[in-house]
């Protein structure tokens, strides 16, 4: 049967730096001074140096207010509406420089039969399918398919969806686009977790070519694990004043947890190379690090893009491979793996040709 493999893939963020102002931001918005304190401390130890966001901070923190496109005021935050609004003027921007950093040829255009798409954070339609065709010039009768609202590991599943359709239809290429605009979705709120989950998460995109064609990376197999008693650990839900998040401080733990116990059998017991792990923040790779009793540089890719990205929700481990891939020698193993809703781990299987 045909394989598929990963050809190329290509990333994107917008231009504006948001981490710092969003430390002090939230600093203030903080009115229990223990708490604040706490936040500071804790987000100094983030492993997070830079975070982008399509929104621009407007007036310096250091005047009492932080206001991007007037979203972030105390007492006046927007509506989903308006952060659907923002969501559909930033995000085809966002993807066209995604798009042309992935530089497809003629040829490589003339082969794209079906185009996936994976995005929790805005949805619109005719949405970012139909921008990339338009965009790309491809044929309307090009096939689409969204993957919505599976969190982080959406990437996993829609290269799973592209390996099934490569090994079945071997001539046809498929372009995954993985986008998130995560910064839409920060809520008003005195809840110290809450602040905490919303300080590791940026905007980015990735784009990729997958087909049959023996060049990057092998999709070898897939493998999903559920961790029972979790179910509530990680949500995601739509509200009226965005997407509401909880992020359970519980969750690295579980994931040691969980790896101590199954990860030799995600492994099927052979050395892995490579190691692209979603970065969900410092703790949670801290947790798959010992888990899988990994050497202390063994997740350094996914620790690179956390310090210059922060979690961009299922775009993430898609930047972490690109990293990889840069430097991949043929004939080495790989495991991607990614966290989100259910508890649940996506992980694939891979080795770079």
């Amino acid at each position: 049967m045909t394989a598929a493999y990963i050809n190329r893939i290509a990333t994107a963020v917008p231009s504006h730096k948001v981490h710092g102002a969003f430390v002090e931001f939230a600093a203030q918005m903080l009115k229990d001074d223990r708490m604040r304190t706490l936040f500071q401390r804790m987000s100094a130890k983030s492993g997070i140096e830079h975070r982008y966001s399509g929104l621009s901070v407007i007036q310096p923190p250091s005047q009492g207010v932080v206001d991007a496109y007037e979203f972030y005021l105390a007492d006046g935050y927007p509506s989903t509406a308006k952060r659907m609004k923002m969501f559909e003027q930033f995000a085809p921007v966002l993807l066209r420089s995604a798009l042309d950093k992935l530089a497809l040829t003629a040829d490589e255009k003339a082969g794209i039969r079906h185009v996936i798409v994976t995005c929790c954070t805005g949805l619109y339609a005719p949405g970012l399918d139909f921008e990339a065709i338009d965009y790309l010039g491809l044929p309307s009768s090009v096939e689409r398919t969204m993957i919505g609202f599976m969190g982080c590991y959406a990437a996993i599943n829609g290269l799973k969806q592209a390996r099934h359709i490569v090994r079945s239809e071997p001539g046809d290429s498929v372009l995954m686009i993985n986008l998130e605009l995560s910064t839409l979705h920060f809520q008003e709120t005195q809840n110290l977790n809450e602040v905490l989950s919303f300080l590791i998460f940026g905007d980015g995109c990735s784009v990729s070519l997958i087909s049959g064609m023996e060049e990057g990376l092998a999709l070898d197999s897939f493998r999903a694990l559920q961790v029972e008693g979790t179910r509530d650990l990680i949500t995601w839900n739509v509200r009226d004043l965005g997407f509401d998040m909880v992020l359970s401080g519980r969750v690295p733990g579980e994931i040691a947890k969980a790896l101590r116990e199954y990860g030799g059998a995600i492994t099927s017991g052979e050395a892995i190379d490579l190691w692209a792990v979603h970065p969900g923040g410092r703790s949670v790779l801290d947790a798959v690090e010992e888990g899988l009793n990994l050497s202390s540089d063994a997740l350094a890719s996914s620790r690179s893009i956390l310090k210059q990205f922060g979690n961009m929700s299922s775009a993430t481990v898609m930047f972490v491979l690109e990293d990889l891939m840069k430097s991949a020698k043929s004939g080495q193993k790989g495991c991607a793996m990614s966290f989100g809703p259910g508890l649940t781990a996506e992980t694939m299987r891979f080795h770079a040709v």
